[in-house]
């Protein structure tokens, strides 16, 4: 017997639970994706009644009491919310055990031989697409509850064939464009909602680390572009600060996407929204994108363009089934979109079947010495339930070695009494060992930290072209210093270290300093700030670094060169101590020509200055100003070629 609702419908719950990021939070999209689609159908609009979702992770225990009279519990399940939502769902079932538990998303895992012993409290849980699955699970509970025959979807029971793909986009009405994410959420004063958004599914690509392709399968279907204009004055007109574009390759239409790009300009200029467009960037990254990029750049809608490349090392590509462009091209393109002034980033991944300490050094050397390349950023190599890097044939292959860690989740709020979400990180494989592994990862730091997030940036390249020592030799030379040495890079890399066997033990990666805000910081973005805190500690821990490095390479640089030299670098860095609008200073060398023409270093008087890129009194606004936010927009730092100079006279 139906349980009703007081509307006289059978109650339907669901859950997409996600992370406050600086008090914005997730559509439930997925959820109401779904559900726009059911209600469309008579029927199954007037039987049942969709209550809000449950998206705030500190309100479980409050959502698990509201399920005590759900017919229906829709869940819908990411590597960030696989933990809560197992809990909600194993809870439900005991205050509510004829509730119909359905599992679905990309979490739900397709090698599921164990699933229902592990998991007893889930009734179904759905592989691919949920939309014609979930209507017609929906249509079965009506009638017979015989859901035997409904392909997509399996049970303790039976696994029935896959349910063919969508293919007409037009059948699938907006979440947005009827409000229904709106009547789906409880709004709150202190709370903006992101908003995520698909102008196209699929991806034609098969990374083995990535389950993009493999969920989707690989050939790609759009969206409608008279509806996905639609949806960005909807956007417009309800302040939405920022879109998550859950495309897996933005820019690979480049008439349509250029045409969504204006549109996303022309509204941003007329109502002020949306602020922030975050797109994932075609794979291939041509000089086709740079005037799609430039229309959001603009206008202040664009966070920075991604140049993947993920490994430089062939046969760690060849393993990862990635093809990255050349180099020379690449650098060609980091060229154009710097020419362009559109900010760029660099993804690289840590742990990687193939590659060795040797490969990944190298790789990162030829990324930091290309200046026109952005930040770079170093991730660990997930393994997602359904990527072919999980396939059995492929772990044992390559004598892959996991662990369960819990999940990274930089720059999110601190959560207290929160369930702990995990993913799986390879932590060793054939071509190297746990301990290469933490070589690889102490090399990564510091050039996140030290060259690409710009501390010793400058330093490095004057040792490079003046006395020939590659930033391999430099940045292994700063680690045997900060071995031996008490100085504030020893005691950041002893907290690194610490920070890193806790990580590869199990312990997790979310880093937290109390003194640098309530959120969880990626290690690099931390130790930057602490590094840059005290000015003078800063520029007297350099100076010791560099008489070491020079001891060790049997070089000598005159001491009024070196305090010179490591003056202009930290005049170069965004800092706390520089509040003033202009930032200026006096130097004895020219630093300026040396660095960008190449010029024989001089003595000469110059001033320099530029305008400071942060000005912010209130010291945690100004982390997240600086570091945070203003990371892929290079605000911690600027470079040589943007300094005014004025020539003092010679020295």
């Amino acid at each position: 017997m139906k349980v009703l609702n007081e509307k006289g419908k059978i109650k339907v719950s669901s859950s997409q639970y996600n992370h406050i990021f600086n008090n914005s939070i997730h559509f439930p999209y997925s959820v109401a994706s779904l559900i726009a689609y059911v209600k469309q159908y008579s029927e199954l609009n007037h039987s049942f009644n969709f209550e809000k979702v449950f998206v705030f992770r500190d309100q479980i225990y409050e959502n698990i009491k509201k399920c005590k009279d759900t017919n229906i519990l829709l869940c819908s399940c990411y590597v960030w919310n696989w933990e809560i939502t197992k809990h909600l769902a194993q809870e439900v079932k005991k205050i509510n055990p004829k509730c119909l538990i359905i599992f679905g998303g990309p979490h739900v895992p397709n090698q599921s031989e164990s699933f229902f012993v592990e998991h007893p409290y889930v009734d179904i849980i759905v592989h691919g697409e949920g939309e014609d699955v979930l209507k017609n699970i929906l249509e079965s509970y009506i009638h017979d509850k015989n859901f035997s025959k409904i392909l997509g979807i399996e049970t303790k029971d039976f696994k029935n064939l896959p349910q063919p793909r969508i293919s007409n986009f037009d059948s699938l009405p907006s979440p947005y464009l009827n409000n229904l994410v709106w009547e789906l959420v409880d709004k709150q004063e202190n709370i903006q909602w992101i908003a995520s958004w698909e102008t196209n599914r699929g991806c034609p690509y098969q990374c083995t680390f990535c389950d993009w392709g493999s969920l989707t399968n690989s050939k790609m279907r759009k969206w409608t572009e008279e509806k996905l204009l639609e949806e960005i004055e909807w956007f417009g007109q309800n302040k939405i600060s920022y879109i998550d574009c859950c495309d897996a390759n933005f820019g690979i239409f480049v008439e349509r996407d250029m045409n969504i790009a204006k549109k996303l300009r022309e509204t941003k200029e007329k109502m002020g929204y949306p602020e922030t467009f975050r797109p994932n960037w075609a794979k291939f990254s041509s000089e086709k994108i740079i005037p799609i990029a430039k229309q959001l750049q603009d206008v202040g809608l664009l966070r920075a363009v991604t140049l993947s490349v993920q490994s430089l090392d062939k046969t760690t590509l060849d393993i990862i089934k990635r093809e990255n462009i050349k180099f020379d091209t690449f650098s060609e393109l980091t060229e154009s979109f710097k020419i362009n002034n559109i900010p760029t980033y660099s993804e690289i991944i840590i742990g990687l079947p193939g590659e060795t300490v040797e490969s990944f050094k190298n790789g990162l050397e030829i990324m930091a010495n290309d200046t026109k390349i952005g930040t770079i950023q170093i991730y660990h190599c997930s393994v997602l339930p359904n990527a072919p890097m999980n396939y059995p044939e492929y772990l044992s292959k390559y004598n892959i070695k996991k662990i369960k860690s819990p999940l990274e989740s930089v720059h999110s709020k601190i959560e207290q009494k929160s369930i702990t979400e995990y993913e799986e990180i390879i932590i060793g494989t054939n071509s190297f060992s746990l301990d290469e592994l933490k070589e690889m990862y102490i090399f990564g730091w510091m050039i996140q930290t030290f060259h690409s997030l710009g501390i010793l940036e400058i330093i490095s390249q004057f040792y490079k072209q003046n006395y020939k020592i590659n930033l391999i030799n430099f940045y292994e030379t700063l680690q045997e210093f900060t071995i031996g040495s008490k100085s504030i890079f020893s005691n950041e890399s002893l907290k690194v270290n610490e920070f890193m066997n806790d990580g590869y033990s199990g312990k997790g990666w979310n880093h937290y300093d109390r003194e640098l805000g309530g959120i969880y910081w990626p290690i690099e973005e931390a130790s930057w700030l602490r590094l840059t805190s005290n000015h003078n500690e800063l520029s007297h821990s350099i100076h010791d670094f560099l008489l070491f490095l020079e001891r060790k390479n049997d070089i000598h640089t005159p001491d009024d060169c070196l305090q010179d030299l490591i003056k202009f670098q930290l005049f170069l860095l965004t800092t706390k101590q520089f509040t003033n609008k202009i930032k200026s200073e006096t130097f004895n060398y020219n630093w300026q020509e040396f660095f960008t023409n190449n010029k024989k270093l001089c003595k000469k008087n110059i001033q320099h200055s530029y305008e400071n890129l942060v000005i912010q009194s209130d010291p945690i606004q100004w982390n997240f100003e600086t570091i945070w936010f203003g990371r892929f927009k290079q605000k911690y730092k600027i470079s040589p070629q943007k300094l005014n100079s004025n020539i003092l006279h010679l020295i």
